[in-house]
């Protein structure tokens, strides 16, 4: 019997100290009545909130860089120079650099997470089967979602197509697209839709990864969505694009968005790095303006994409930091901003992967981390650091506070 009493917890803005019950791995009202042992945890006031959602992040191309070589800095460097990396990727090296990510996001706070793997006829299935072993070994500490797609390009690149049903019979759930590197992106868009019916498996799309307004493919998938009736299964990623478009058409766009259910992330780490690399001034943030899309009722998220590679060579797989990034590129520093931008690497973030039992309520699952903080709010705008985490109910990680060595006065 796993059962856990937690007490002097605060939740969220409330400074009133309450207790929570954990009875095999999820959050009950009280204990049954056949409970009679139990651990006690004791937090004295330290914030108490659940654990941090990944929405998008590459396992399989992380921590690279010492095989690559930055000149331009541009996205099509960035895929070339990765694709070049790639020809020499094996399982247990895709394992290796996955498991040091797992190591950084865990010890941050994270306990849900879809990465998203590359398939292609030069990689395979090599780095679906690392992160397969990936998301068994490390089941104690995080939930790890796959989302398999064609980075290459699917219609122009035979063989592709195959590999994607392969996997999603393997035990890939999600199913993505990068339309801009296909022949004919509205092409491999609809197919993919196609795909996804007979998987019947969520979409996320790496999308519109530009500040050119022209050419956009969301519509397509806006269009598919509605087809399909595939509303709230559906997610772009970066849509830079969107961020070059005046208020009133983005306020269009938001609102139909939000009626089909296509939902939006951001990944600012990535998309600052890449974007406006042509302006020596004035360079535009490019990020995907959030704040706007939420207030049109579309669900989003913030997250990490890539850590040590062509695509962003920095990066800590902290959700807090990114939200804080994209909290000062956006300009977002009042407390109720401040809680939208931890909600985008939270709560909203979790409504994206329709994780059902996510949450302090009775019946949802005990994923929890704990914060020496004063607020929700405070933990973005202080970059705070988790102290300790738990996985169903179970300790997976503790973060001992800094000490500082004060001199001893003289005298």
């Amino acid at each position: 019997m796993n059962a856990l009493k937690i007490i002097n917890a605060r939740l969220g803005s409330d400074n009133r100290e309450t207790e929570l019950y954990v009875e095999n791995g999820h959050f009950v009202a009280r204990f049954s009545a056949h409970v009679n042992h139990w651990q006690t945890l004791d937090l004295r006031g330290q914030l108490l909130m659940p654990g941090l959602v990944e929405t998008h992040i590459h396992l399989d191309k992380a921590c690279i860089m010492h095989r690559c070589h930055l000149h331009e800095g541009t996205l099509a460097e960035a895929v070339a120079q990765t694709r070049a990396a790639k020809a020499e990727f094996t399982e247990d090296d895709v394992y290796r650099r996955g498991a040091q990510v797992l190591d950084k996001a865990i010890v941050q706070g994270t306990t849900h997470m879809r990465t998203h793997v590359e398939l292609d006829p030069q990689v395979g299935m090599t780095g679906f089967n690392a992160v397969r072993r990936l998301q068994a070994d490390y089941a104690w500490a995080i939930s790890l979602e796959i989302c398999v797609f064609p980075q290459e390009g699917l219609l122009n690149n035979p063989g592709t197509e195959a590999l994607l049903c392969q996997a999603l019979d393997s035990g890939a759930t999600v199913l993505g697209g990068c339309p801009y590197m296909d022949s004919d992106p509205n092409g491999q868009i609809q197919r993919l839709f196609e795909l996804a019916v007979r998987y019947d498996c969520d979409l996320d799309f790496h999308l519109d990864f530009d500040l050119n307004p022209e050419g956009m493919t969301v519509m397509e998938v806006a269009r598919c969505t509605q087809e399909y009736g595939w509303g709230s299964r559906v997610t772009i990623g970066h849509a830079t694009k969107l961020s070059a478009l005046p208020i009133e058409p983005l306020t269009a766009l938001g609102l139909h968005l939000a009626k089909v259910g296509v939902q939006v992330t951001c990944l600012p780490s990535t998309d600052l790095f890449l974007m406006g690399r042509e302006a020596f001034h004035n360079k535009p943030r490019g990020l995907a303006p959030l704040a706007h899309l939420s207030a049109c009722g579309v669900t989003c998220s913030v997250s990490t994409n890539n850590i040590g590679n062509p695509f962003t060579p920095y990066g800590d797989a902290s959700l807090v930091r990114q939200a804080n990034l994209f909290a000062n590129v956006s300009q977002m520093g009042t407390p109720a901003q401040l809680l939208q931008c931890l909600a985008w690497v939270s709560s909203e973030a979790a409504r994206m992967l329709r994780l059902a039992d996510y949450g302090l309520l009775p019946g949802c699952r005990a994923d929890f981390i704990v914060f020496d903080a004063p607020s929700p709010a405070a933990v973005i705008a202080e970059i705070s650091a988790p102290l300790m985490g738990f996985k169903g109910g179970r300790q997976t990680f503790s973060r001992p506070a800094g000490q500082l060595m004060k001199p001893t006065p003289a005298g």
